[in-house]
């Protein structure tokens, strides 16, 4: 069983491996600080993978500062984008050391200059385009069009798509059950289109992905049966967007950001898409957002596009 992504045996891994040792044995780091560094390398190094630039010798100032973005989409807070920037550029210096690069492109790198901007939107063509470029393979495929399909259909977070159980799917009153922010729980509608993928996953796909790992029930694996990695996530848009053709960056949070957009572009009220969306902000102004369940529900049947009646895939 394969999987697009799949690590594999190059050059920047092994740079990755010298660097590691280095630390190892010439800064003689303890072993909770060298697993940290590893994990922020090795989700550097996958990110430079994923782009044109592909190899760590020829990294620019922008590659730089796009993965900082992309940390800043993903949600992580700037001191966590800074340990992020202080491990590349301890990586660098190494390099350069090492003569593999001449210069240190993250040198000139400022992480507070590195803020989250609001992602542009799909219009509702392009999201279906982009949904529609993932080819049902088993087990991937199926997984990877439930997961874009959810993210559309319910306006999720990154984190929270991660961390769905099969239990939270409420398939008979169509709706998800939420974790947020702060551990707030929500319910939010989700239509039929999206919940047919998720069937379609969870009997076709699911099972051959779940092997003997203790999974607690979480929905969307990877290919050795753990719970999707956020760079996981991100990979899958990544992709699918490629697929797609589109001419545009796309991740996550732009699912998110087109899912409200598409409903208050098709005449839902703010009030129900500021619940469905678990806003942070939403608890302050409680007394003039309070809406009734069966309203939210019905918002979402009429105005969310892929929510209308349609054939099963």
């Amino acid at each position: 069983m394969t999987e697009s992504g799949t690590e594999r045996t190059s050059a920047p891994n092994r740079h990755v491996r010298r660097f590691l040792q280095y630390l190892i044995h010439e800064r003689g780091l303890a072993d909770a600080t060298r697993e940290a560094y590893e994990r922020d390398i090795t989700t550097f190094v996958t990110f430079i993978e994923s782009r044109r630039t592909g190899d760590v010798s020829r990294v620019t100032r922008s590659d730089v500062s796009a993965f900082l973005d992309l940390l800043a989409t993903l949600g992580l807070a700037q001191s966590s984008r800074a340990r992020y920037l202080s491990t590349v550029k301890h990586f660098y210096r190494y390099l350069a050391s090492s003569a593999v690069v001449t210069n240190n492109p993250a040198d000139a790198v400022d992480v507070s200059r590195s803020r989250r901007h609001l992602p542009d939107v799909l219009r509702s063509d392009q999201m279906i385009a982009l949904l529609d470029s993932v080819a049902p393979t088993i087990p991937f495929g199926l997984r990877n069009r439930a997961i874009l399909e959810i993210l559309y259909a319910c306006g999720l977070r990154v984190s929270e798509v991660r961390m769905l159980r099969r239990r939270d799917i409420a398939e008979d009153v169509g709706v998800v059950r939420v974790l947020g922010k702060g551990s707030k729980e929500r319910l939010v509608p989700i239509g039929e289109v999206a919940l047919n993928w998720i069937r379609r996953y969870a009997v076709e796909a699911r099972p051959m992905l779940l092997g003997k790992t203790t999974t607690d029930d979480v929905l969307f694996l990877n290919h050795h049966g753990r719970p999707l990695s956020r760079m996981g996530v991100w990979n899958i848009v990544n992709e699918a967007a490629r697929q797609a053709q589109l001419e545009i960056h796309v991740h996550p949070h732009m699912f998110r950001h087109s899912f409200a957009t598409h409903l208050l572009e098709g005449g839902a009220d703010l009030r129900a898409v500021q619940d469905m969306l678990g806003h942070a902000d939403i608890a302050t102004t409680q007394v003039y957002t309070h809406v009734d369940r069966s309203y939210v529900s019905e918002v979402h049947a009429l105005f969310h596009p892929r929510n209308k009646r349609q054939s099963e895939p």
